[in-house]
């Protein structure tokens, strides 16, 4: 079964002025304290950063932890994994910036994800053809999903996480590719699957911070 928890947000809800410019969004992903592995045979779950085009197909770029004790960041595309990150891998204590980024002039997607503590970053670049992707958001969730192979029910989550610098942003000069502009992400509204009344976790939301939403996974 299929279940998910976290939060939604409509950019065009809070910048009318400018949500049709962005075409990126990011977080800082920090993994507090690995609770243990209790995730049930060939099941998984995600800590998603993920964004819906106005078509609503969705971009990801997640942590994903498996009941093998694998435990990755990938980059997803529509619902399909595209590519398994190698350099930069989940550690307990270390903070992640992550970053998924739509390219429309040069018919793309860049994932990027970097470890603050260690600096060491790498990317992923996924040819996108325009006519089947519009390179335009439409809404963002964080949040939790898991995929129970063998029950009715999500399980506890592998790690406690504080996500915060939850932006959007966009390109404000075209001769400088990296001259980014960043809005904190609005208001968040509350996404739930819907199947279960109560969800194996806590998810608090705190005081903004620097005018962007940060919030504990525990």
């Amino acid at each position: 079964m299929h279940y998910w928890y976290g939060c939604i947000d409509y950019p065009f809800k809070d910048y009318r002025d400018y949500f049709a410019r962005f075409r990126l969004v990011t977080d800082i992903f920090h993994i507090k304290r690995d609770l243990g592995n209790r995730i049930p045979d060939k099941s998984w779950m995600l800590y998603l950063l993920e964004v819906f085009n106005i078509q609503k197909q969705p971009v990801e770029l997640n942590l994903i932890c498996q009941f093998d004790d694998q435990n990755y960041f990938e980059a997803i595309f529509k619902g399909h994994n595209q590519y398994r990150f190698r350099k930069v891998l989940p550690q307990t204590g270390h903070n992640y910036y992550r970053e998924i980024r739509f390219l429309d002039r040069e018919s793309r997607i860049e994932y990027y994800l970097k470890n603050m503590n260690l600096n060491i970053d790498e990317s992923f670049s996924l040819p996108v053809d325009k006519q089947l992707f519009a390179f335009q958001f439409y809404q963002c969730f964080t949040g939790i999903e898991w995929w129970n192979r063998v029950g009715y029910e999500p399980y506890p989550i592998r790690f406690e996480v504080y996500v915060s610098k939850l932006m959007y942003g966009y390109n404000d000069n075209i001769t400088d590719p990296e001259s980014k502009l960043f809005f904190p992400v609005g208001t968040l509204y509350e996404n739930r699957d819907g199947k279960i009344k109560a969800y194996p976790l806590n998810l608090r939301m705190n005081d903004r911070v620097d005018g962007c939403v940060n919030y504990t996974v525990a």
